[in-house]
């Protein structure tokens, strides 16, 4: 079975079983997470339920596993002629999910 997911302003396409980096979650190493927004459910064959926005008593229930931060990215501004550069660096935060099951 596969789901729709909303978290962090961004849709996932979920299986169960599945591991995927979201955005920084308040939770702890060990809790469990439940997603309420479900777009979509599919059972893979030919039957796809859509909500409109959302299919109601659906729900995704996930476990976190690790709290953690992506690879620094540079940002580097420059201007030719005219002695203007900037540099800057950032760092996401992200929490990975390990997705237990799908509730429909």
């Amino acid at each position: 079975m596969q789901a729709v997911i909303i978290t962090g302003g961004k849709q996932y396409r979920v299986e169960a079983g599945q591991t995927l980096k979201v955005a920084k979650l308040p939770n702890a190493v060990g809790d469990s997470v439940s997603f309420e927004q479900v777009l979509l459910l599919s059972n893979g064959q030919s039957e796809v339920q859509i909500g409109s926005p959302f299919i109601q008593n659906a729900h995704v229930t996930a476990e976190v596993i690790d709290q953690g931060r992506f690879p620094k990215i540079h940002i580097i501004k420059m201007r030719r002629r005219k002695h203007y550069m900037r540099r800057q660096g950032h760092r996401q935060d992200f929490t990975e999910i390990k997705i237990n099951e799908i509730n429909a």
